[in-house]
């Protein structure tokens, strides 16, 4: 039996029922109140970079996963979106780090891109001053840099799986075999179909003694009070299923933290919802941003033309709207990210590529143009504002169709969402605005479809050997110009 497949038995025949649940409840109170990082257990290096970085209390999930994290202990934490899950397990890979230095000593999985070089900042600015060295593999960024950084021999590697799989399998010289911390951050979407080939071949690629850490916002059942004594019901696929992907993250006896329920939001986020019918949507918006003026927002939509074209339509109002989506390159990507950072654009319209993980100061309101179907989704969307204790707002827009996704958020949040007051009369005296803002946004996109067509045959017939017509030549020119 193979060495992988050992470990899997191994952890077959461990209770999965005897994690530890530490939960915060009303008997909290009866417990020792935390009140400095210094109480955790952490070393002197590591408290000034918390005081550094302006932290100076502990967070709920940092309060009850970093004495286990120091203890070696491997971790499953459930935390609100915003509550400091980063620190988490940044903080006791460090101090492991610090004792036992070494090159590629942990690595850090993310579903995004954006997320693993926010993940990455966070390890930076912790171990400034320790000499920390780090990498980041994600997709869009040049391949060869990446494996120059990796020829450096980082401390701490963070990445997407594909690109992590891919300098795996194609960097000479590249292995993390001598790897003693793995990290999973928003384990439930990694551990989801969409990552389970490039996950195996990780996981076949590093060794099989590390510290394994599990932390998301949301955690589905697969990840949640689970007994090996399902395996015996192997026909009922479902739970099957739920243990095997428990074991693909092959964890031992892991010490559960839970700092919040399963779906959850922070009591500082005030949540809205606006019952418009689908025909008035755009209006609504302008309406929204225009009574939140001043206030740094991200609007949430389904597909990426619509970001595209929402942010067209709100830029040709003057609102300064950036789009964000997954069929940008990396480089627009981070551009238009860095953008709303700095306060350059203070909208930024996205599809959920930047629902999990972002942390990006001051942002005091949450559109959902695009009600999610998922209460999961609904939760990731949200924590983009209300974060480490600041105040936000969340409007979701609900259309006829929609209302069966509006009362399950309400469902499983556990929380009724208040009606946002938007007087019907004042929102259609914006009409005519956005009616012609729309027509110039249709007129935008449709020619750029055009010119995007045109530049293809201006490059086919280059490659075909032909002589490309004038006006296509121009289209052409025109494209590689933007």
């Amino acid at each position: 039996m193979c060495s992988h497949a050992l470990e899997k038995d191994r952890f077959l025949k461990a209770d999965i029922s005897v994690i530890a649940k530490v939960a915060y409840s009303n008997m909290a109170e009866d417990k020792e109140v935390v009140k400095s990082f210094k109480d955790l257990g952490l070393c002197d290096q590591l408290l000034e970079a918390c005081d550094n970085l302006g932290w100076k209390q502990p967070s709920k999930i940092q309060v009850e996963a970093i004495p286990h994290g120091l203890e070696g202990k491997d971790l499953i934490g459930l935390a609100q979106t915003g509550s400091g899950k980063t620190g988490a397990f940044a903080l006791p890979i460090l101090q492991a780090l610090l004792e036992t230095p070494q090159a590629f000593f942990a690595c850090v999985l993310s579903p995004t891109r954006e997320l693993a070089i926010q993940i990455a900042e966070q390890f930076e600015a912790l171990g400034s001053g320790i000499g920390l060295k780090y990498a980041v593999l994600v997709g869009g960024i040049d391949h060869v840099q990446q494996s120059i950084a990796l020829g450096k021999r980082p401390h701490i590697v963070v990445a997407t799986p594909g690109r992590l799989e891919d300098h795996l399998s194609n960097t000479k010289g590249f292995s993390l075999r001598t790897l003693k911390y793995f990290v999973l951050d928003e384990a439930d979407r990694l551990l989801n179909e969409d990552f389970q080939e490039a996950i195996d071949k990780i996981l076949q690629a590093i060794p099989h003694q590390r510290k394994t850490y599990l932390f998301s916002a949301t955690m589905t059942k697969k990840l949640n009070g689970l007994s090996i004594s399902f395996l015996v019901f192997k026909r009922l696929s479902m739970a099957f299923l739920k243990v095997q992907k428990l074991q693909r993250a092959c964890l031992r006896n892991p010490v559960k933290i839970e700092a919040a329920s399963k779906y959850s939001t922070v009591d500082t986020l005030k949540g809205h919802y606006l019952f418009i019918p689908e025909i008035r949507k755009a209006c609504y918006l302008v309406y929204v941003l225009t009574v939140m003026s001043g206030t740094t927002s991200m609007v949430f939509t389904r597909t990426c033309y619509s970001t595209n074209f929402l942010a067209l339509m709100l830029r040709n109002l003057g609102l300064r709207a950036v789009p964000i989506s997954g069929q940008m390159s990396q480089a627009k990507r981070l551009g238009a990210l860095n953008k709303f950072k700095a306060g350059e654009c203070n909208i930024r319209v996205c599809t959920d590529v930047a629902s999990r993980g972002l942390d990006i100061s001051l942002v005091g309101l949450v559109i959902n143009y695009n009600i999610p179907p998922n209460p999961k989704v609904y939760i990731h969307r949200v924590g983009r504002t209300a974060r480490a204790g600041r105040t936000g707002v969340a409007i979701s827009f609900v259309t006829q169709y929609e209302w069966e996704w509006y009362l399950q958020i309400e469902e499983h949040t556990g929380k009724k969402l208040r009606s946002f007051p938007a007087p019907e009369e004042e929102v259609l005296l914006l009409m005519e605005r956005i009616s012609e803002a729309v027509r110039i946004a249709q007129m935008l996109d449709k020619h750029l479809i055009i010119s995007l067509e045109r530049a293809m045959r201006h490059l086919e017939e280059e490659l075909q050997g032909l002589k490309p017509r004038e006006d296509e030549s121009e289209g052409a020119a025109l494209m590689m110009g933007m």
